[in-house]
This record gives C-alpha cells, sequence and structure tokens, in this order.
C-alpha cells in the first residue's frame, strides 16, 4: 500500500513544529502552565486539522476550523484561574488561542503570515512583558491588614502615613477587639512607595502585627 503525503504537508507540518516551538519556549522560560509542549502540540495539531479540512473537500470545508477554534476556546479556560480577587492565566489562555490560529494559519498555506504573525506575538510575549512591568511599578496595588494597639487616632493615623508615602488609600473594614485595632486597605502607588511604607510599619512600635 502506498503512502501519499499531499504536497509540501511535511513543510506544513514543520514550520507549525518551528512556531509553536518558539512561542513555546518563551512560556517555558517563564515557567507558565502551557509551556513549550503544550503550544507547540496546539500549533501542530491546528495545522494538521486544517490541512485535513482542506483534503476533505466537503460541502463545508470551514467545519472542522470552527470545531478547533471551539475546541480550543475550551483549552485555554483551563488555563485561567481565580485567586482572592487575582484572576491569572489570561495571558497563557491568549497564547494558547493565538497558536492554534497560527497553526490554521500554516495549514492553509500562508507560511509568510504565520512567520510574521508568529514574530509579533514575541515581540508581545517578551518586550512589552518589560514595558507592563513598567507600568504595574508605577501603579502596584496592594492589600494591607493591620493590626496595632487602640488609641483615639488610631484610625486616622495610618490613613495620614499612607498619604505622606505618596499612596492612595481606599479604607475598608475596620474593627477592634479589646485593646486592638485592625483595619484593612486597598492601597495604590508605586512600588518603592510601598516599600518605604512597609519600612515605616516595621518600625513602628505599635503595629502588633500587618499583611500585605
Amino acid at each position: 500500500m502506498e503512502l501519499l503525503i499531499p504536497q509540501y504537508a511535511l513543510v506544513k507540518l514543520f514550520a507549525a513544529v518551528v512556531a509553536g516551538g518558539l512561542i513555546g519556549s518563551e512560556r517555558e522560560y517563564r515557567n507558565k502552565t502551557a509551556g513549550f509542549r503544550t503550544i507547540t502540540l496546539i500549533c501542530f495539531s491546528a495545522c494538521l486539522f486544517t490541512m485535513l479540512s482542506i483534503a476533505i473537500g466537503s460541502n463545508s470545508p470551514d467545519r472542522i476550523a470552527a470545531n478547533i477554534v471551539t475546541g480550543i476556546g475550551f483549552l485555554g479556560a483551563g488555563a485561567i484561574f481565580k485567586e482572592g480577587d487575582k484572576v491569572s492565566g489570561l495571558t497563557t489562555a491568549a497564547t494558547i488561542w493565538v497558536s492554534a490560529a497560527i497553526g490554521m494559519c500554516i495549514g492553509s498555506g500562508y507560511l509568510g503570515l504565520a512567520a510574521v504573525s508568529t514574530a509579533l506575538i514575541l515581540a508581545i510575549l517578551m518586550i512589552l512583558s518589560y514595558v507592563e512591568r513598567v507600568i504595574d511599578d508605577l501603579n502596584e496595588m496592594h492589600q494591607y491588614r493591620i493590626s496595632c494597639k487602640y488609641s483615639e487616632d488610631m484610625l486616622f493615623k495610618y490613613q495620614r502615613l499612607f498619604t505622606q508615602h505618596g499612596l492612595k488609600a481606599m479604607k475598608g473594614k475596620l474593627s477592634r477587639k479589646g485593646d486592638t485595632f485592625t483595619g484593612s486597605w486597598t492601597v495604590i502607588g508605586k512600588h518603592k512607595k510601598h516599600q518605604d511604607f512597609v519600612t515605616a510599619l516595621v518600625r513602628d512600635s505599635d503595629v502588633i502585627d500587618f499583611e500585605f
């Protein structure tokens, strides 16, 4: 039995492995849940399904491609998780989605477009992540929970201390138990300002305990 391989099929599959491997390497380097092998397999399988969709040549050749998009959506959702008020994994989920798109692009024969898209994705993941860190450092948010010895002006002491350190604080839950006062604040400001404020808390003899 003769093994028939469509023209350029192996080239497309190899290109999908290379594109997926490049994107997956960046995710692996950052220790993300979907790393080198996962992204490579996603790109490869999307390419293979797309080629099969074209080769089958049914009345609805786009049906398999549409199901790829649906299936990748479920796979990407598995990379998203919530911890408290923080949602993580959105970038990884988006990377899974776009890696499948590149695989479909290669499977359709648009190798040049896939190459440009891969380069742009790597630029977004590698270069723009630095820009994102700079922005986060300028507008970093923390949840502070401070327990201290009770006094009449204690309610305003730390509110003033936030302001003195250039931080914007939004008052949360306040409570008193015996001689201990506990307050929680959502605080926004520069990373360096947060560090200076924590240092001030460590040196404050009235502070019994704090979390951030």
